[in-house]
């Protein structure tokens, strides 16, 4: 077995972090036919995910992201490409975030 371990810290605050890990659940689901679990908390969240040869989950805090997974015996040949396409899709989210509008002038 490999096993993928990814962390990305952040400035989001846990409500927007949320909105990003359940649009990360959304494209895995669809792009890679994995069953997503969405498990929420006070101060974080949890989306379990899975398919033939792969378990893991996203910790989602106010303050980062830590995805951890656990491929089979066939797609542990595949770790680095599949460990760079999810760093791809996490991090196209992330730099899609939208900048803060400045303040009005008075």
């Amino acid at each position: 077995m490999a096993d993928i371990l990814i962390h990305r810290d952040h400035e989001l605050g846990l409500k927007r972090a949320r909105e990003i890990a359940w649009a990360w659940a959304e494209q895995v689901e669809s792009k890679f036919d994995m069953a997503c679990t969405v498990l929420e908390g006070k101060t974080s969240d949890t989306v379990e995910f899975s398919r033939s040869g792969v378990k893991g989950q996203l910790i989602v805090a106010a303050k980062h992201f830590e995805l951890s997974a656990k491929l089979g015996f066939l797609l542990g040949a595949f770790r680095g490409t599949i460990e760079g396409e999810i760093q791809k899709e996490l991090d196209s989210l992330l730099n899609a975030e939208p900048a803060k509008k400045p303040k009005a002038k008075k």
